[in-house]
């Protein structure tokens, strides 16, 4: 009986002992939590602030980067505090479990990274804004959003298609928008007939008259072949571009000024045509006998 009173006061002695020794590092523990809470509360308002004026247009970005940055440092703070109380092993555990769930997420949410990451460099980089018109994957249309894991497009047609934002850093892509003005290119020919110099210089004219040419830029007139029936040539301007009807209704325009003007001054547009040539070397001139025809 004395053993087991003598054991009970040794273990509470014990206890005594280490209480006193534990209640400070518990004291700085909880000290080290609630600095890293305020800490971290005041990191993640710092930083909507300042990503809020650098992604003005994604606030579903800047909400995301000051979570993360909230969720390290409490995390950062959490791992301190155990290493005060001495609990290395709880945090080696911890860790070790952290990794092995971080393979396992790392595999299962690979590609939403890798679309979360792009979405974050194309919210940097800015290649185009809301309503910018462009080409993406064989999508030509305008960009109605610009979000964390894909862009959406609204095409000509009237759809709306989500491009994941990985796969626009994997190819190129193409922004119309960028300078406010677009290219205007028209191909055709002309018979073999007809004065080239001239039909250059009306070409030329007509294009000068079109109100939304941009005159500061050069109109560009090219002969780029002679073709199996024509003399094909390139015609090619610039005009401000804000919409596809811009560029839709300069080219409609140009068509028919060319047409009308040609047309006055008598050239021939040209189109395939086939000829017969009964005098070839070794044959036999139909013209050179009469023509009989048989009645039936």
């Amino acid at each position: 009986m004395e053993k087991e009173i003598e054991f009970i006061k040794q273990t509470l002695y014990k206890w005594k002992d280490d209480s006193v020794e534990f209640l400070p590092k518990l004291f700085l523990a909880l000290l080290v939590l609630c600095l890293t809470y305020f800490l971290a509360k005041s990191v993640r308002s710092i930083s909507e602030k300042f990503y809020g004026k650098l992604f003005k247009n994604n606030m579903e970005m800047v909400r995301l980067i000051s979570a993360i940055l909230h969720i390290v440092i409490i995390f950062f703070g959490g791992f301190l505090s155990l290493e005060i109380l001495g609990l290395e092993s709880v945090i080696t555990k911890i860790l070790a479990g952290a990794g092995i769930v971080g393979i396992i997420a790392g595999f299962a949410f690979k590609d939403i990274a890798s679309n979360a990451f792009a979405g974050f460099l194309l919210n940097m980089q800015k290649p185009f804004s809301d309503g910018d018109w462009v080409t993406v994957d064989d999508n030509f249309g305008t960009i109605t959003t610009v979000g964390l894991i894909t862009t959406s497009i609204k095409t000509v047609t009237g759809e709306e298609v989500f491009v994941p934002n990985q796969l626009i850093y994997n190819q190129s892509f193409v922004n119309y928008s960028t300078y406010k003005k677009r290219r205007v290119v028209i191909k055709t020919g002309v018979s073999y007939g007809d004065d080239l110099e001239r039909v250059k210089e009306v070409a030329l004219d007509e294009i000068s008259k079109m109100e939304s040419l941009l005159s500061k830029d050069s109109i560009d007139f090219y002969f780029t072949e002679i073709g199996g029936y024509s003399y094909n040539f390139e015609l090619r301007f610039w005009i401000r571009f804000y919409e596809q009807t811009d560029f839709l209704s300069a080219q409609n325009e140009a068509i028919i000024r060319i047409k009308k003007r040609f047309e006055e001054e008598r050239f021939s547009i040209a189109y395939p045509v086939q000829t017969l040539d009964f005098d070839v070397k070794g044959g036999v001139n139909i013209f050179d006998k009469n023509l009989k025809v048989n009645k039936t």
